[in-house]
């Protein structure tokens, strides 16, 4: 692991999700306890000075690997030389805002940011999307970034997988660490497809479970697709810490890599196989490989997974066409 500094550039710093994240970063979580790191924190000019008292208090965390903090609301000083970017801000749907019109927004919000990217990024440099929709905005940043590899653009899964995997262990009474192999396809929305086909759970089969198609359809699938909107009517606020929690797991796995008997979840460009259109950044199976994320190829998809999947990867393509104007290269 290199000893300079490895630039991360956080945007929406001062919301709670860039909040929960950037004490985990600074202590090493995301990178590794060896790899000191220096934060870029961009914000709006109006959230500026919240964003000086989170850089406080990092200061008073005495965090050994981190080696400095930049606050700025400029996207050029913010991705200057950047080797990763946490693009967490974006654009909330308010009330009577139509899906259409957030997409829009957000739209020309990653246009600008990946255009940045291009000119002023490290070569290296990766990208995690977190900020909704996610994986619309990931293929808008990487379209409007030529120059740099598109596979370099991904979005925020993690999470939604990180929630299946909870979920099937509750149900089945397994430790989470004795579940591999679960898949998320498609679309971070409520769209997308928690799939426990090719799953182990201990020595068992998730197919075995699946067998349970009430519990498959009526309670497993809807609780991870919904659980964002479970938790804001529980707590009354987002899913803050685990959605901070998935990005920071997204990106350590993507630079350490995963364990080999095992593929986790992550959104990036498709190269047109299981019927997802080739560039349309969608949701698979992966394993991280050399600092790569590798699709995991050659799955049985049965029918019940493929009505699914290409209902998850319709709503991907329809949100693509509605910020066409701004996503081809």
């Amino acid at each position: 692991m290199s000893t300079s500094p490895a630039v991360v550039t956080v945007t929406g710093a001062a919301g709670s999700i860039g909040y929960a994240a950037l004490f985990r970063v600074a202590a090493g979580a995301m990178l590794g306890h060896h790899q000191p790191v220096a934060l870029r924190l961009l914000e709006l000019p109006q959230t500026i000075a919240a964003t000086e008292g989170t850089a406080m208090e990092l200061e008073d965390g005495a965090f050994p690997l981190l080696t400095s903090i930049d606050i700025t609301d400029d996207p050029h000083r913010a991705f200057d030389g950047a080797n990763y970017g946490l693009l967490i801000g974006a654009k909330p749907r308010s009330k009577g805002m139509e899906r259409a019109d957030l997409l829009a927004a957000n739209s020309d919000i990653f246009a600008k940011q990946g255009a940045v990217i291009n000119e002023v990024a490290a070569q290296d440099i990766r990208v995690i999307v977190v900020g909704n929709p996610a994986n619309t905005n990931a293929a808008v940043a990487a379209a409007n970034a030529p120059d740099v590899p598109a596979e370099r653009f991904t979005a925020l899964t993690r999470l939604d997988h990180n929630r299946a995997l909870a979920q099937l262990a509750r149900h089945t009474g397994t430790p989470v660490a004795e579940i591999t192999r679960i898949s998320v396809w498609g679309n971070h929305s409520a769209s997308q497809y928690p799939d426990i086909f090719h799953a182990r759970v201990g020595n068992r089969s998730g197919a075995e479970f699946a067998e349970d198609r009430d519990w498959l359809v009526n309670d497993f699938i809807p609780t991870v697709a919904k659980r964002g909107t479970a938790i804001i009517e529980a707590r009354g606020a987002s899913s803050a810490a685990s959605a901070a929690n998935g990005a920071i797991d997204h990106v350590h796995d993507w630079v350490l890599g995963s364990p080999a008997d095992d593929w986790t979840s992550a959104a990036l460009p498709s190269p047109g196989i299981y019927g997802v259109p080739e560039g349309l950044v969608c949701s698979f199976p992966v394993r991280a490989v050399g600092g790569r994320w590798q699709i995991v190829e050659g799955l049985d998809i049965n029918e019940f997974s493929r009505q699914r999947i290409d209902a998850s990867v319709a709503e991907l393509q329809a949100e693509l066409d509605a910020v066409s104007a701004l996503s081809d290269r």
